[in-house]
């Protein structure tokens, strides 16, 4: 007996949905809104940690060798995380994925309140690592607003371009919950970090389904590893400069001020990082990926000489400032480049972002001879 082709095989699922009932613009819309503020609180958790880890490095090392250990440790999550989300992504989605680190970025706040309250220099190291972990998934939020083949950047500079609301949030978020801790020295800041990581969470368990799926009669070739080396290895050269400058910064502007001060300096720092997509969305024609990434160079070498001059915390700001806008014009310039030419495996970005981080924990354990 054969099988008609037009009837359906057992155990196959077929749509029996009216035409036109999947409006896929509006899905998509709705989805890039959630992609932003998930990313938007992943931000803002990532502000308040780093604003906390290098002065409670200080404060509960045993040595002060090893006083940037927590703010590296951070880097290093990230790092180890970026190849299996890149993977997760692939298997199962956005929305799994995302979900999973936010919900790793959740624990790990709490460690770092166990470890702030208790004064345990071991849990705090470990809250960063987790905290870490959930930047690392974090980092895959812009090549999932990025479609295949790189068309829509508009998609890609709004959700970066969300995260400015929390470096704007950052400083009362911060203020707010060190005054309801007193008399728990950044516990409260941790804390906020860790509701932000919940927050992030509700936002990205709502993403509509969606895998990275391409017709095999419409999939191109990956592109080859040697055409994202370059553009890697810039994207490395950036990630270094700014680990290394705001670990720095914020042992730098305690030399000078109240440690209130240093929420606001890295508040200006990431304000800088992510408002150049808000510029850029308007004119989405200016973003071109070779010009941005040497533009971002440029502005990081300038960061690091305003903070070799600098003194007083107007400088170190304004130096934070430059390094910040430095890095996002570097980020969004590696960003486009490596999508511009076709589909990039989910090896390749995978192992694109560990390199990128792996500059970043080189800069991290750099930070303590600068400071």
């Amino acid at each position: 007996m054969t099988a008609s082709p037009t009837m359906p095989r057992a155990g196959r699922l077929d749509c029996i949905c009216e035409p036109g009932t999947f409006d896929e613009d509006s899905a998509h819309r709705s989805g890039t809104a959630l992609l932003a503020a998930g990313f938007a609180f992943s931000i803002l958790a990532q502000v308040l940690t780093l604003s906390i880890l290098p002065l409670a490095g200080l404060s509960l090392a045993p040595s002060q060798a090893l006083a940037t250990l927590p703010y590296a440790a951070f880097y290093a999550g990230a790092a180890l995380a970026s190849l299996p989300a890149s993977l997760l992504l692939d298997s199962f989605g956005r929305r799994a994925a995302f979900s999973l680190g936010a919900s790793l970025g959740a624990a790990g706040g709490l460690v770092l309140v166990w470890a702030l309250v208790t004064m345990h220099f071991g849990a705090l190291v470990l809250g960063a690592f987790w905290l870490g972990i959930a930047g690392g998934f974090s980092l895959f939020y812009r090549h999932a607003a990025v479609p295949v083949g790189g068309k829509g950047a508009g998609a890609l500079l709004l959700v970066f371009g969300a995260a400015t609301l929390a470096s704007v949030a950052a400083p009362s978020i911060s203020a707010f919950a060190e005054a309801w801790a007193s008399p728990r020295v950044f516990a409260g800041t941790a804390a906020a970090a860790a509701l932000a990581h919940i927050v992030s969470l509700a936002a990205t368990a709502a993403l509509p389904y969606h895998k990275r799926h391409i017709p095999a009669v419409e999939a191109p070739n990956p592109q080859s590893w040697r055409a994202v080396l370059l553009p890697t290895l810039i994207g490395a050269l950036g990630w270094f400069a700014m680990t290394a400058l705001m670990g720095a910064t914020p042992l730098a502007v305690l030399g000078c001020a109240p440690s209130e001060a240093v929420v606001g300096a890295v508040a200006w720092h990431v304000m800088a990082m992510y408002a150049p997509s808000l510029g850029l969305a308007v004119f989405p024609q200016a973003a071109r990926p070779i010009p941005l990434a040497i533009g971002g160079c440029l502005l990081l070498a300038s960061g690091a000489i305003a903070f070799i001059l600098s003194s007083t915390t107007g400088g170190f700001s304004a130096s934070a400032a430059l390094i910040g806008i430095g890095w996002s014009l570097t980020m969004l310039g590696t960003t486009l480049w490596i999508h511009r030419a076709g589909l990039v495996s989910r090896w390749s970005l995978g192992l694109h972002d560990s390199i990128l981080l792996s500059g970043a924990i080189l800069g991290a354990l750099a930070a303590n001879g600068l400071a």
